[in-house]
């Protein structure tokens, strides 16, 4: 237990522990002005609030501190795990405790709303002003104006604010079906809504079938015109419905959470899927308050994004199997195959992308990114029309001599400046003799295989150099990044720049004075540089290796302790048996003694 020179209330804290239950619930710590500063759950509530006051040196810096701001513990008995689970997520959106670790505020994100009225209106929101049914959140208002544009294609129903007892401009256009007027009854208006709603909730199969029914009912009646409208509809909904379609239809009703975390922040990715479509997935960023564990956070998280929005899932596809939270509340699956492993891969290359774009956010925000190279950097994107500023720039060369000690080096540029910490080197593996091609596919391969993409991929060389790394990154590996190229004149200079447009090749046309040419430049110089380095480095050690580990017994490690105690290989030579031994032993030095002496090195 702490003492008073840690927290001043520790006796009126530990009269406190004797009364608190071993049963399972919520426990709130508060301060000395009564706020709720964290709000945590267990299965023992006694074992989990004395845990704070005991161990104290082991404790992280920021539970440190919280330990001596609490003044007083409120513990609330519930009777399950699944109780505990619920209540503590209310009591955090109610508190917004200083030391818990919580969503941002969902009032940011975009959500489509069906009004609380009698006769409802679809309306996109980012707040929860009006009364309603909620959908959502969308990652962005792209994606939800073109599923509002989708229905407004589909159906009719009205977006006047107040109704009125004749028809509007909108009913004249075929936009609204003008049930102030009686042209639509309520009851065809609500069943308007509740396909509607339906296709919100990602139900498509009964609306198209239904859909379907009505327009051979109405062929049936050689309604051919309105038959044709339907089908038309029909056509929309089966086309949109197969771009969201990701996975096999029989992947009915489930949740997919990833995350990833670094020092401060933790980045979480929730899909929500209905019959093999993703209904809506957008990511969020947690700053940590307790240094948190990836699982604590997940703990907490699952459940906030399960009622935030409004799931009907029973089960959750997790990265790791969490403990806190219990089977009864969802089942989880975090060992899952087949589609449901798709599911789980698409959700971390979306929480990567994320994790990305914040970084690059507070880098810009901080000034960590000088002006200069952020204008730069937008020009890029402008001539290559990606589709984000490219803070991170890969970088990819190889180096060889005729095919031997085959290299590659890969440089990362962020903010327009080295990011030398990021260079990696390649040792080409699997090609045999000089081909560049190979080569470039063989590094490529490997290195996004297992790291998350850059915003921009640059080749050192031409069309060829490019349709290689297309090859990988788009037919093998499946991933989207933009892919540029570096070619050189009949002088090895830098003469063009080269993007894809489609599929094919085209030259970005650019003049030597412009400073978006020189960073391309001190790119392709860099990442020369890095590899032909590496390669020397290789070609030395490879001297290096015939001249002394090829002699039986001398490995490695032996010879460069050999070089670093005397020099060179002549010095060793000069050495007498005795000088050999105290410096590898007497028998590798007999065995090393032996060769030097009878033969020419």
């Amino acid at each position: 237990m702490i003492d008073s020179s840690i927290n001043k209330n520790i006796d009126r804290i530990a009269t406190r522990l004797k009364t608190i239950p071993e049963n399972p619930g919520v426990y709130q710590h508060l301060d000395a002005s009564g706020t709720v500063i964290y709000v945590g759950k267990a299965k023992n509530l006694l074992r989990r609030v004395s845990s704070y006051f005991s161990h104290y040196d082991d404790k992280s810096a920021k539970i440190k501190m919280l330990v001596r701001n609490i003044y007083d513990i409120r513990v609330t008995v519930v009777a399950t795990e699944v109780d505990a689970l619920l209540l503590e997520n209310s009591l955090i959106k109610r508190y917004q405790p200083r030391y818990n670790s919580m969503l941002k505020d969902d009032k940011s994100y975009p959500y489509l709303c069906i009004t609380d009225e009698e006769y409802p209106r679809l309306l996109y929101t980012r707040n929860h002003k009006v009364k309603g049914q909620y959908f959502g959140p969308y990652p962005n208002g792209r994606i939800l104006r073109e599923l509002q544009d989708i229905i407004r294609q589909l159906f009719q129903y009205r977006t006047c604010n107040t109704m009125g007892n004749r028809p509007c401009m909108k009913h004249q256009i075929g936009l609204c079906g003008a049930p102030c007027a009686g042209k639509q009854t309520k009851a065809e208006y609500q069943a308007t809504i509740e396909n509607i709603r339906r296709i919100l909730k990602g139900d498509f199969g009964e609306i198209v079938e239904s859909m379907k029914e009505r327009m051979f009912a109405l062929a049936d009646d050689l309604r051919f015109e309105e038959a044709e409208r339907l089908k038309q509809k029909i056509h929309l909904l089966e086309e949109y419905q197969s771009r969201s379609t990701v996975v096999d239809t029989n992947v009915k009703d489930v949740d997919v959470v990833s995350i990833l975390s670094d020092e401060k922040f933790a980045y979480v990715n929730m899909m929500r899927i209905k019959n093999g479509s993703i209904i809506y997935s957008f990511s969020n960023e947690i700053k940590k308050q307790l240094d948190e564990s990836d699982e604590e956070i997940l703990a907490t998280v699952v459940p906030a994004l399960h009622e935030q929005t409004q799931s009907t899932a029973r089960e959750v596809i997790l990265p790791f199997r969490v403990a806190d939270i219990p089977e009864d509340y969802i089942q989880q699956n975090a060992d899952p195959r087949g589609d449901r492993r798709k599911l789980l891969e698409l959700s971390l290359r979306n929480v990567e992308s994320y994790q990305k774009q914040c970084r690059h956010q507070r880098a810009l925000t901080d000034g960590d990114a000088a002006p200069q190279a952020v204008k730069l950097l937008e020009k890029i994107q402008r001539a290559l029309q990606l589709p984000t500023l490219p803070m991170d720039i890969e970088c990819f060369d190889n180096s060889n001599i005729q095919g031997a000690y085959p290299v590659a080096g890969m440089v990362r540029f962020t903010g327009g400046k080295p990011n030398r910490k990021e260079y990696r080197k390649f040792n080409i593996k699997t090609v045999e003799g000089p081909d560049d091609y190979a080569s470039m596919a063989e590094v490529i391969e490997r290195r996004y295989s297992k790291n998350a993409p850059p915003d921009l991929l640059i080749v050192d060389g031409g069309e060829g150099q490019m349709r290689v790394a297309w090859e990988v990154i788009h037919n093998k590996l499946h991933l989207d990044i933009p892919i540029a190229g570096l070619a050189k004149n009949d002088k090895h200079r830098t003469s063009e720049l080269l993007c894809f447009e489609g599929t094919a090749i085209k030259t970005v046309g650019l003049k030597p004075t412009d400073p978006l040419f020189h960073l391309l430049e001190q790119i392709q110089n860099e990442v020369h540089r890095f590899a032909i380095t590496f390669h020397k480095d290789k070609r030395s050690k490879g001297t290096f290796r015939t001249s002394l580990t090829d002699i039986p017994g001398i490995g490695p490690k032996t010879a460069h302790d050999l070089l670093l105690r005397f020099g060179s290989v002549k010095q060793i030579q000069l050495q007498t048996l005795a000088d050999l031994v105290d410096a590898i032993g007497p028998a590798k030095a007999q065995t090393l003694y032996n060769h030097l002496h009878s033969i020419n090195v």
